[in-house]
């Protein structure tokens, strides 16, 4: 008898040990394929370049004659090159500004570099930095102006064709642009083919986005669209690279459209509950203008400057879009080339060396699934997460260093694929034989950068306080 109630003991043992333990289920909305790889991208580079370049404005008013646009000594190679060497990923050329000069010899209209001085009219910027970037391994993405203070159509439906028009000519030449830029200027006073006035329009409604998108996507169905609400990624609200110390990566975004009023707040933090995955955008110039200004020449932001926002943008789950303007030869100017190398110096030297890497760590876990360890958090791989099981979404973690060590900032990371679901997390490290809180923070997202005080030790606690689900962590990096 006690032979039978034995082995039935541990076959129900043997049943409950061998049960699949399910992975969590994902907190909607999540992110798509085309937005994971932006995400990961983290760096990338705006480039103003137009006839503003040459009359020293920051907005043209689209009366300007393109013979104005002649850089001496074009070299997007040497932009490229500077580019990547500091780390970034991608470049997006304003193809046609506000002022309506188009950077390539668009068939639909004269006022574009085919009637500039530069190479006699036969030159195309569009085409130079697209080669460039392929060669240099850097994606490419257009910035093409909704508004247009030359055309003399704007405010009409014969814009939006014309527009349209631009925009299929631009993909037949460039399908895989990876991000299609475009923001909230729309409307004001302009040359307009002569007319010199005003005009307004509705910028809900005119310019019939979801066509325009649907055309597009068509050639290329993984592009990402930015403008103020996405649908792809959105702008973060302001012009300073700062996206919100609450960072949620989801927005509702039925309610707004390019150019709406008032909107700074939730474009800067997001909603906990939208119901759209449209993260933030962070775009910033190195400069104070967005094109180039000899007498800014000595306002260049520092590498420190650069750094700092970095923390503020990338630090806190979005991607920071810098741009850097060419001067008039067609080049970036020396001192923001030196800002560029110094702040990639300060990346590298902050984060040289990963203390955590393949640290112990220790925590309760998901069914006591290997699958859902912690020891995920320090493997270095980024597709293997630590997860607790369904309804507990309060949990601490143990980071136990080889040695004593002086560090400076905690890098966490969701694995967003599930969704983003941390509201608030805690730091603490052990020192004087008790554990010492030095951080608390909110949203992590793609990737969080705490910055502490320096201090010694070799023992960190991360405790995530509150959670829309059971937290699912990917990475957790010190240094």
């Amino acid at each position: 008898m006690k032979k039978i109630y034995l082995m039935a003991l541990l076959a129900s043992c043997f049943a409950c040990s061998s049960k699949k333990v399910t992975a969590p289920e994902a907190v909607l909305p999540v992110p798509t394929a085309a937005q994971l790889t932006w995400h990961d991208m983290e760096l990338n580079a705006f480039v103003h370049f137009t006839t503003n370049t040459f009359t020293d404005k920051e907005w043209g008013y689209g009366d300007e004659s393109p013979k104005v646009f002649n850089p001496t000594d074009f070299n997007p190679t040497q932009w490229v090159t500077e580019l990547k060497a500091a780390g970034f990923k991608g470049l997006i050329l304003t193809c046609k500004h506000h002022d309506g000069f188009c950077l390539w010899p668009s068939k639909y209209t004269e006022h574009s570099v085919k009637s500039s001085a530069w190479k006699e009219g036969k030159g195309d910027v569009v085409h130079d930095v697209a080669e460039a970037c392929q060669k240099a391994g850097l994606k490419f993405g257009i910035y093409l102006s909704p508004w247009d203070r030359n055309h003399k159509a704007y405010g009409s439906p014969e814009y939006i064709e014309y527009y349209r028009n631009q925009l299929k000519e631009l993909f037949a030449l460039y399908p895989s642009v990876f991000e299609m830029w475009f923001d909230g200027a729309n409307g004001g006073d302009g040359y307009y083919g002569g007319s010199r006035e005003a005009r307004k329009i509705n910028g809900r409604s005119y310019y019939d986005w979801p066509t325009t998108l649907d055309l597009v996507r068509k050639v290329n169905p993984e592009i990402i669209f930015f403008s103020d609400a996405g649908p792809g990624v959105r702008w973060v609200g302001n012009e300073r690279g700062e996206v919100g110390e609450t960072n949620w990566n989801t927005i509702s975004s039925d309610t707004l459209y390019a150019g709406k009023a008032g909107i700074e707040n939730l474009l800067n933090q997001g909603n906990e509950n939208g119901e759209q995955w449209i993260p933030a955008e962070c775009d910033v110039s190195i400069r104070p203008g967005w094109f180039y200004h000899a007498k800014e020449d000595s306002l260049v932001k520092t590498p420190e400057q650069l750094f700092d926002i970095y923390l503020k943008s990338v630090g806190r789950g979005s991607l920071l879009l810098l741009n850097v303007p060419p001067d008039r030869r067609g080049q970036f100017h020396e001192n923001d080339v030196k800002s560029l190398q110094g702040f990639r110096k300060l990346l590298n030297e902050e984060f040289k060396t990963n203390l955590a890497l393949k640290a112990k760590v220790t925590a309760d876990y998901r069914g006591n699934d290997e699958t859902y360890s912690p020891m995920n958090l320090t493997d270095g791989n980024a597709e293997t997460y630590w997860a607790t099981n369904d309804g507990e979404t309060q949990a601490s973690v143990e980071i136990e260093l080889p040695k004593l060590e002086i560090i400076k900032y905690i890098v966490l990371q969701e694995y967003i694929k599930l969704g983003q679901r941390v509201k608030s997390f805690s730091v603490e490290v052990w020192r004087d034989g008790q554990w010492q809180p030095v951080a608390s923070a909110t949203t992590i997202g793609h990737k969080r950068i705490v910055k502490i005080n320096p201090v010694e030790t070799d023992k960190i606690k991360i405790t995530i306080l509150a959670a829309k689900a059971c937290p699912v962590i990917s990475n957790v990096e010190v240094y």
